[in-house]
């Protein structure tokens, strides 16, 4: 590791080798535990070791938090947010150094990289505000002299599982609103990007310390599938938040349900750009090939298919080939390059995979893929975005690859094509590139994208916090971020006062002594 890196790792205070973080504290190696080397897919170097957290480790956590929660709950809404406002400044002084790990352990580019840190800072801005419109509703009572209305309480420990393709974005937008709301995290990020989640700790957890708050509020446990298991099934906590692959998505679905807990599942996602003739090409293209290259094609809102019109569909494909062929694939660190690499090499074989289905599928590629060798591409992670020509029933199709494979799909009419758009079996991100405003209004009705997030001539990548993100069926059903969707970490109440000197009955019933 040369010294520039050394010393963004020392600006982040992750200079402890062998140590993960929990609750603002240091875990020394326990018996037991895996110390586990975390590679960077941009070199192949290692950055650090982290040690993965046991069993009593977890429960040692959820217990610090249980203790928090009682402190936390009962500090008013206003004084929550002015923390999490502290939290967010102190992200933005760490924007370059924080940024610039996140791309380096994730492989993005270092523009998304910053972008991801400015998400965070962002939702910190929102929830501030929110802090102080956590609002409930008053109703007229049936009752002479009653009062009824609804308020939100604190729910308790919100466990939240995050994905490797945002190591920390997800994060904040789910403990931003949870700290607003009262609640205390536990934080397992994925184990392929410990030290961002770690990075981040250290910032909110030092804000916290100096606010004068316990221990316990903000907790990171950083471990495998078995943490997150521990973390389904721990009755101590009433919501989990899971973000990943749907079929992750769905065992956490059934291990929370059956002891009646509450999930917000953020799962895969299918996503497709409609491009009709009445489409600005320019735009079409430039939204195209960000959504399918960017981050490697490794977003949940990745556009992995087009489905072009017949009338354009050659031109526009011509297009591509040429757009493709100006891809600079390399070191996400130089801001030149478009496309950085894999998370790792078990991505790659997933991608290779993916390409050899498809093609013995019936797809025919018009730029083909591979791995790349040689200078610069020592990790073994970096691919070659590719683009197939195919029919939107195969198999390799109706799944999600994350990887940058691009599906062509050619249609004759907006009610075909928007039929083609919903005939996958997830729901995240959709899109249409239209001038014509029928087609775009038939687009956004209820006969058209059955997705979470629909877009008129904006691509399916790239979300801005304000609005409530997430997907339908087998994307999870789950919103995070902004609009109302701090109501799922509250829980509600419906309280009715009697403020007269009798003892009415609802419904007019009489039941006298």
């Amino acid at each position: 590791m040369n010294n520039d890196k050394h010393q963004i790792l020392l600006n982040l205070n992750i200079n402890a080798v062998n140590h993960a973080f929990s609750t603002g504290q240091i875990w020394g190696s326990s018996d037991g535990a895996e110390v586990r080397t975390i590679y960077s897919p941009v070199d192949g170097l290692a950055i650090a070791d982290a040690t993965m957290a046991t069993n009593d480790n977890y429960n040692q956590t959820v217990a610090k938090a249980a203790d928090a929660f009682k402190t936390w709950r009962n500090a008013p809404a206003p004084k929550r947010g002015e923390i999490v406002r502290q939290i967010g400044e102190a992200l933005r002084r760490h924007k370059d150094d924080l940024g610039w790990l996140v791309s380096y352990e994730m492989g993005k580019s270092l523009q998304e990289g910053k972008g991801e840190v400015q998400e965070m800072i962002d939702i910190c801005d929102f929830a501030v505000g929110l802090s102080r419109q956590l609002y409930g509703l008053t109703m007229n009572s049936e009752r002479p002299r009653h009062r009824m209305y609804e308020q939100y309480h604190p729910l308790g420990i919100v466990g939240i599982i995050s994905a490797f393709n945002f190591p920390v974005a997800v994060w904040s937008w789910n403990a931003a609103l949870a700290w607003v709301c009262g609640d205390v995290c536990v934080w397992k990020p994925s184990e392929k990007t410990p030290l961002t989640a770690i990075a981040c700790q250290h910032i909110a957890q030092s804000v916290f310390k100096q606010n004068n708050v316990p221990e316990g509020v903000s907790c990171l446990v950083i471990g495998d599938r078995e943490i997150g298991e521990l973390m389904a099934n721990d009755h101590r906590i009433p919501l989990v938040s899971a973000t990943g692959s749907t079929r992750m998505g769905k065992a956490v679905s059934v291990a929370v349900a059956a002891r009646l807990g509450r999930s917000l599942l953020e799962l895969g996602g299918n996503n497709a750009i409609i491009i009709s003739e009445n489409a600005d090409l320019n735009i079409a293209l430039t939204g195209a090939v960000f959504g399918a290259v960017g981050t490697a094609g490794q977003r949940c809102t990745t556009t992995r298919r087009l489905i072009i019109h017949e009338s354009i569909y050659d031109a526009f494909k011509q297009k591509l080939v040429s757009a493709y062929k100006q891809l600079r694939i390399g070191n996400p660190l130089d801001e030149h390059n478009h496309v950085g690499p894999l998370i790792d090499k078990a991505a790659v074989s997933l991608y290779l995979k993916s390409i050899e289905d498809c093609k013995a599928q019936g797809g025919s590629f018009i730029v083909e893929g591979g791995v790349l060798e040689g200078a610069g591409y020592e990790s073994g992670c970096y691919v070659k975005p590719c683009i197939a020509e195919v029919e939107n029933h195969y198999p390799v199709v109706q799944h999600e690859t994350f990887a940058p494979i691009l599906y062509l799909i050619k249609y004759k009419t907006i009610e075909q094509a928007i039929e083609l758009q919903n005939g996958v079996p997830q729901g995240l991100s959709s899109a249409i590139m239209t001038n014509n405003l029928r087609e775009a209004e038939a687009f956004l009705s209820g006969a058209g994208s059955d997705c979470g997030i629909a877009n008129v001539n904006i691509g399916t990548s790239g979300a801005e916090i304000g609005g409530a993100f997430g997907g339908e069926k087998e994307t999870g059903g789950g919103r995070e971020s902004g609009s109302d969707a701090w109501k799922v970490y509250m829980r509600r109440q419906t309280n009715t006062i009697n403020y007269s000197s009798e003892l009415p009955l609802a419904q007019g019933i009489k039941f006298d002594l």
